[in-house]
């Protein structure tokens, strides 16, 4: 072995030699040492100058051979198929060119070839023998050469398709901002561009295995490529990245199973939600339409109406939508409308309260109408309107058409707003007085104002008790507070005037009890100045159907601080309490005496 490996070496040192002639003796060693790479250039020089030599052919046949196999059959196969060409040119040469006399006289170069004779047991070399293996070479050459040209059609056409079917994804990728987007603006030609996405991907799958089955028939190729499917969970994130198909771990994104997917929520969720929202506007316009041409209202259909199963669902792809807005902007203008139609005869109802009550109602409605109808005048429509396309030219022809819809809602409900408000402001000013005859009474606490009538109680809904001053001279009254601000009780007293004059107002206060029923009225009215060393007092006794039963002064030790009524004896017990602590109770009998 090492006499072989030194002689290689003297070879490769001197064969190179400028000018000098190879010799074939000299060669052949380096050929039945396998050392192909080092013996082709002068196997290459040899045979320029000799063409007669088969064996030189066959082992220039047996290089190209071993440099076709050693080939990449993806990267240069073009030069695996030139080696191959190569190789079987020169296997047909020694084939044309070997015979029995070739073989006799040059035996010891076509060792390869011996073979023992089953019959004589002596080794030898047949020409059939090789020519059976050169034929058989030339065969499986031409063969794995078809192999390689199928293999790499394959393998370029899967990559295409794929490839094909990334750019589309990317386009719908590209042209939509988002998830909510995409889905809301789906139309034909992207269902048309997802079908197209499930065939490109079947047809690279079905390419790709093609490939891999052609594979395992060209024989070893150094790729083993195993699809490893990628889920496309975010669509803003995932699937745009390419990723090399002469990978082993080739982790592909699975663009049918998010495209089947994304169909199936278009069918399933999307487009019956067009319809449900188109639906639903109708059903709203026909109440719409009941109210304009009957004047009758229309809030028990619209409280059966409920767009909460489609909220439920629209919300799972936008948080806000524009279809809500509406419907929301809708309901409102119509229960407006229908209270207006049931406060219709309230109007011009006496009852002050139940004016307030039902404009108040219809503020409240009016509030809530200006602020949808501004928010969506706010909104970006043009934007929007993409995203709702479908409803949009269904329900309305055209996004000029909703926004005049708007717009007009919008100014419908400032209008409405200022002239309610005003008369609210009206009515308001109305519920704070009561009228007896010429006479206004204030029903609240007014310190700025000189007023005659000066109230000491009000019982919010019920009564108030206080002064009319003419004169600087004090009168007490007592007034029913009714809904019409006019009152059923009505009752004048005469007082201490010399002690409730208008300038001790602010020490002079008032309790009040109601018993029987709610038919006996008293007004304790008393100054926290002392006269004489003690407070002066004024107590009438009012009753509901007679007015006043009588009017006493009396002036008590302490101040009253506490009523309490017997309706068995009709006597009024009061307490009185100084600012020790102290206290005392004063009876005053049925007829306004006071008892011992």
């Amino acid at each position: 072995m090492s006499r072989i490996v030194s002689l290689i070496v003297f070879l490769v040192i001197t064969l190179p030699s400028f000018g000098q002639k190879v010799k074939y003796k000299d060669l052949i060693i380096l050929l039945n040492a396998k050392q192909y790479e080092t013996a082709e250039p002068f196997l290459k020089r040899y045979l320029k100058e000799n063409d007669d030599n088969p064996n030189a052919y066959l082992f220039m046949g047996i290089i190209f051979h071993e440099k076709a196999s050693a080939n990449d059959v993806l990267k240069h196969t073009e030069m695996a198929l030139a080696n191959s060409d190569s190789a079987v040119i020169f296997f047909d040469k020694a084939y044309a060119m070997i015979t029995e006399k070739e073989l006799k006289r040059n035996d010891e170069n076509y060792q390869m070839y011996s073979r023992r004779d089953m019959r004589t047991g002596e080794f030898g070399i047949k020409l059939s023998d090789v020519r059976l293996d050169l034929e058989s070479k030339v065969k499986s050459i031409k063969d794995r050469k078809d192999r390689i040209r199928e293999m790499k059609k394959y393998f370029l056409l899967a990559e295409s398709l794929y490839s094909k079917a990334n750019e589309s994804y990317k386009n719908l990728h590209t042209n939509y901002g988002s998830n909510r987007e995409f889905l809301l603006r789906s139309d034909e030609p992207m269902v048309a561009s997802l079908n197209q996405i499930i065939v490109r991907f079947d047809s690279m799958i079905s390419t790709f295995n093609s490939y891999k089955t052609v594979s395992k028939q060209v024989g070893k190729t150094t790729y083993n490529q195993i699809i490893d499917l990628q889920e496309i969970i975010d669509f803003k994130r995932d699937g745009s990245k390419l990723t090399s198909f002469m990978d082993d771990d080739l982790k592909i994104w699975d663009y049918k199973r998010w495209a089947n997917a994304t169909l199936e929520t278009i069918e399933k969720e999307i487009n019956p939600m067009r319809d449900n929202l188109i639906s639903f506007d109708i059903s709203l316009n026909k109440l719409r339409e009941k109210i304009v041409k009957d004047s009758v209202s229309v809030k028990a259909d619209l409280d059966l109406l409920t767009d909460r199963p489609l909220s439920s669902k629209l919300k799972k792809f936008d948080s806000d939508p524009l279809p809500l807005a509406i419907f929301s902007m809708k309901r409102a203008e119509m229960e407006y409308l229908s209270d207006k139609i049931i406060h219709k005869s309230f109007r011009d109802s006496a009852n002050v309260k139940l004016r307030l009550t039902s404009l108040e109602i219809e503020l409240d409605e009016l509030r809530r109408l200006d602020s949808i109808s501004s928010g969506l005048v706010r909104r970006d429509l043009d934007a929007e309107s993409l995203n709702y396309n479908h409803f949009i030219s269904k329900s309305y022809g055209a996004k000029a058409v909703l926004a005049s819809l708007i717009n007009t809602t919008q100014a419908f409900a400032k209008r409405e707003l200022l002239k309610e408000e005003i008369e609210w402001e009206a009515t308001m000013q109305a519920s704070k007085w009561a009228i007896v005859g010429r006479d206004s009474i204030p029903l609240y606490f007014e310190t700025n104002r000189e007023l005659k009538f000066k109230p000491l109680v009000i019982v919010d809904e019920k009564y108030t008790i206080g002064f009319n001053y003419k004169d600087s001279l004090a009168t007490g009254y007592l007034y029913s507070i009714t809904p019409a601000r006019v009152p059923d009780i009505k009752a004048t007293f005469p007082v201490d005037q010399p002690n409730f004059k208008k300038r001790d107002l602010p020490i002079i206060k008032c309790l009040s009890i109601v018993g029987g029923d709610n038919q006996v009225y008293f007004a304790v009215i008393y100054s926290e100045g002392k006269v004489e060393d003690k407070f002066p007092v004024t107590i009438a006794k009012v009753y509901r159907s007679d007015g006043l039963a009588w009017s006493s002064n009396f002036k008590l030790e302490m101040i009253p601080t506490e009523l309490n009524y017997s309706v068995d004896t009709g006597e009024l017990s009061i307490k009185t309490t100084n600012t020790a602590g102290e206290s005392k109770m004063v009876v005053i009998d049925k007829n306004g005496k006071k008892l011992q």
